[in-house]
């Protein structure tokens, strides 16, 4: 990732969505910013974090997106302009601290907020496609959505205006096809300077009492309406009297365009494009909208801005306009906005034949593709310590044999639950989940259950958010065993550091929290091994699972994508004994430990491995039943 602030104003640049919306808060002078990594939003934190200079601009990961929401608001109530990035899934945590916040506001000492949150239509890289528009108008709070990468870029700048302004933080709606796709951006200039912050101890910045404040901020919400109905943002392309208005946001935007240029509709339908989600321009958008007998509404993920034109256009006797969209089945009501689902829901209202895609053409893309890509499965890298782990719990479990119950969390345990892994998680929810669970769990032998509680959740997940409910487990005396998957790395989402790795976004020493420690503090008897000790581990899992209490397992071997950065070689060398596998007869390695490395050649119908791919763990040697496998260490 190259460095943003490296490039001259008036040079053009390729840049992701992040990347831009990060080079737009640069632009707009932001001094503060935070986060939690999370896909699709992991890459605004660290683009900023490279252009730190002190007493400039200061960036953090954050110890979850809670404790960023906290420090950014407090940054921007002394003065200056602070950025919160996170996933949608992360805003559910922060939610209690922005409902009051949009009570209080920022204060009287010029700050701004802005609250970047990524939402991913589809669930590429989520549990869910939560839409993260309703938690806007949930928590009474202005939301903007860029449309394209430019937009993002110059929205920022405007959101900036807005909050500080009207000293109110403002949502800023990513989404996956803005933040991971690349655009050409023209790059503005940069400030110098930056301003001192104070705090004015003259205020207190409290939500009492609510219902005052509750009045003050619904005015303060129809202030931000009427600037929104001026936002040059918002556009309208088309006719004065079209057959249809296709109302857009975000993605849907460029759907729309290219679904009207390809039907040959742009003279018959017009195109109102929102950056400003909410509070809705109700006025500009029913101007724009009542010479129109019919809309179809365009949007990720729910029907948020349909139900709300649908709304205006009823409050001010427009009930007769036909309004298509999810609700009418025009859209489907889950995943992202494509151009080829624009396409369709025009051409079924306007009763055309959608042009089918060339076939020959798809073909050939396959083809060209096909050989450069890996088939893997949703599956853990060669040589990750988290299959060497699961491994170790199957047979721990099996062993036992009582049936014991895992609960799990959000991170790379989570491909546990996928084809390619042990599928030994049986609950699994969110960060912290798989701790909160277990302690749940663990307290119901007076209901008669007698099945042993295991939870498992790695080192960033740990510190994000199942501290809280370890400390529960302990004080409420359940019987479960908490499994720490310590890899020191944030993995999942880029190898961010966080409180165990001992430095920080910033790429400066900090303070390592170990945690052992953290868990001997609050009371747990604590047990640390190497999963890549197979034996051993299982050994001490099916011990400890026998055990009363709260008992912490740590799993502690780094994610072998982080050791092989440092030493960029593999501890070892393997060999395959071809006449001790067995092949297809036994595929322990393959079928069952499922390596990507290890696979069956079917010229011989033994076991090989993809050089390419092998990390030298030697994992493989541990578990297989004939010897087949052996090592040899690398100078």
């Amino acid at each position: 990732m190259a460095a943003i602030d490296k490039y001259e104003p008036g040079t053009s640049h390729f840049l992701l969505g992040n990347e831009a919306i990060a080079r737009g808060a640069l632009e707009r002078g932001v001094n503060f910013v935070t986060g939690y990594p999370g896909t699709p939003s992991s890459e605004i934190v660290p683009a900023l974090a490279q252009c730190t200079q002190k007493g400039k601009l200061h960036a953090e990961w954050s110890t979850n997106e809670l404790a960023a929401v906290e420090g950014a608001a407090a940054a921007a109530t002394a003065g200056l302009l602070s950025l919160s990035a996170m996933k949608n899934a992360g805003l559910s945590l922060a939610l209690d601290f922005i409902t009051h916040l949009s009570y209080t506001g920022l204060g009287p000492k010029g700050g701004a907020c802005l609250m970047v949150v990524c939402d991913d239509p589809h669930g590429h890289s989520s549990g869910d496609e939560t839409d993260s528009r309703w938690l806007a108008r949930f928590a009474t709070a202005p939301m903007v959505e860029p449309m394209t990468g430019q937009q993002a870029v110059e929205l920022v700048k405007y959101a900036f205006d807005l909050s500080q302004k009207h000293s109110a933080f403002v949502f800023y709606r990513g989404y996956t096809r803005l933040s991971h796709a690349s655009n050409p951006i023209t790059m503005g200039e940069l400030p110098t300077g930056a301003p001192k912050a104070s705090s004015d101890s003259s205020v207190s910045l409290n939500p009492y009492l609510s219902i005052d404040k509750h009045q003050d901020l619904l005015a303060k919400m129809e202030a931000i309406r009427a600037e929104f109905e001026q936002c040059p943002f918002n556009s309208y392309q088309g006719p004065e009297k079209p057959e249809l208005v296709v109302v857009a946001s975000g993605a849907g935007h460029l759907a729309a365009a290219e679904a009207l240029e390809t039907l040959g509709l742009e003279e018959r339908v017009g195109l109102l494009s929102l950056a400003t989600i909410w509070p809705l321009p109700t006025a500009w958008v029913v101007e724009h909208l009542k010479n129109a007998p019919q809309v179809l509404v365009l949007e990720e993920v729910d029907l948020f801005m349909e139900a709300a034109v649908k709304e205006a256009l009823v409050d001010n006797g427009l009930g007769s306009v036909a309004v298509y969209g999810k609700g009418s089945g025009h859209i489907p009501m889950s995943g992202e906005m494509t151009p080829d689902r624009a396409l369709s829901a025009l051409a079924r209202i306007f009763d055309m034949k959608a042009p089918a895609r060339d076939e020959a053409y798809e073909r050939l893309v396959q083809q060209e593709v096909a050989p450069l890509v890996i088939s893997r499965g949703l599956s853990w890298c060669a040589g990750c310590p988290h299959r060497a782990s699961f491994w170790a719990l199957d047979k721990a479990i099996k062993a036992d044999a009582r049936d014991a119950y895992v609960t799990g969390e959000i991170g790379c345990s989570t491909l546990d639950v996928f084809p390619e892994g042990k599928a030994q998680i049986k609950l699994l929810h969110s960060m912290g989940s798989g701790t909160g669970t277990a302690a749940g769990l663990g307290q119901l032998k007076p209901f008669g259950y007698t099945q042993p509680v295991v939870a498992v959740c790695g080192d960033s997940s740990f510190f994000h958010s199942s501290v809280p409910r370890l400390i529960n487990a302990v004080y409420n005396q359940a019987d479960m065993l908490q499994i720490i998957l310590d890899n020191s790395a944030t993995a999942m989402t880029g190898f961010q550091p966080h409180p165990g790795t001992g430095n920080t976004a910033e790429n400066t020493p900090a303070p390592r929290l170990d945690v052992a420690k953290v868990c001997e503090s609050i009371g747990c008897q604590v047990t640390i091994a190497d999963p890549f000790e197979v034996r051993a581990t299982t050994k001490v899992m099916r011990e400890l699972m026998g055990k009363p209490g709260v008992q912490v397992l740590i799993l502690r071997r780094a994610c072998e994508l982080v050791r092989m950065k440092a030493a960029k070689s593999h501890p070892y060398r393997i060999t395959i004994d071809q006449e001790k596998c067995k092949g297809a007869e036994c595929a322990v390695c393959s079928r069952d430990f499922r390596c990507p490395a290890l696979y069956l050649d079917p010229a011989t119908g033994k076991t090989a491995f993809k050089e390419q791919i092998c990390s030298g763990c030697g994992i493989c040697v541990e578990i297989c039943p004939f010897k087949a496998i052996s090592k040899q260490e690398n100078d």
